[in-house]
């Protein structure tokens, strides 16, 4: 079994649901007392979330080269970098460590691409549903339609990523708030909608939504299970 490396903290909320997912994954496929082998990393979101404001993303991108070389050095074989959001410096991280990153975008379209999906809908912060990094991606690799909500709507979202599920609050108000976002992107031709925030899967689930929902942390995390069993298949 391949050591998965896990740079978390951003939030927490959302690190804690990969290390469970993760060590299910891997007890599920090997079975007994199997866990995953991992190193984590968590940061101090408060740290970065005053970079992201200010969208000073070199500086963003030192913070998160420093902690992947740290868990390089504690011998990781390879990189997950637990957010969405800071994906927008993904090939700077890259590019800093002799190990290889799993990118959360590739894992989701890969999961996509096995369905009958043309357009599909981004949910997530501010910046991954605005800058380019993200959506892309998933053109180019994947040859998907990506569609964004309103910039009102837009707002709606990033505030209760931040103000609430990155708190660990998980309101009804705020459910109904995007489940009426995600109707109104159905109207407009989505034919399902990607959680592209890591804290969205703790709010909206698939029993609340007529659409398709692909929960980033699920695809990124099989995806990381996959490669750190890739020719290992034993068990105890």
């Amino acid at each position: 079994m391949k050591v998965i490396g896990l740079l978390g903290g951003m939030s927490w909320e959302s690190s804690q649901i990969y290390y469970r997912a993760l060590n299910e994954a891997i007890k599920q496929r090997l079975g007994g007392l199997h866990s995953a082998e991992m190193v984590l990393y968590s940061i101090d979101f408060a740290r970065l979330e005053v970079l992201q404001q200010a969208k000073n993303w070199g500086a963003a991108a030192d913070l998160l080269i420093d902690a992947a070389r740290k868990i390089e050095n504690a011998g990781a074989d390879f990189l997950l970098i637990g957010t969405n959001t800071m994906h927008i410096v993904a090939e700077q991280v890259a590019n800093a460590i002799d190990i290889p990153l799993l990118h959360i975008a590739d894992a989701v379209g890969e999961r996509i691409a096995k369905q009958n999906i043309d357009n599909v809908a981004l949910l997530g912060t501010a910046f991954t549903m605005t800058e380019a990094f993200y959506r892309v991606r998933l053109q180019e690799n994947f040859g998907l339609n990506v569609m964004t909500p309103s910039q009102s709507e837009r707002d709606i979202i990033h505030r209760v990523i931040y103000e609430e599920l990155c708190q660990g609050v998980v309101s009804d108000d705020a459910r109904r708030a995007y489940l009426n976002i995600i109707d109104n992107l159905s109207q407009k031709g989505a034919q399902g909608v990607i959680l592209g925030c890591t804290e969205i899967g703790l709010l909206v689930k698939q029993e609340h939504s007529p659409l398709p929902l692909f929960d980033t942390v699920e695809s990124h995390v099989e995806k990381a299970v996959e490669f750190a069993l890739e020719r290992d298949v034993t068990s105890a």
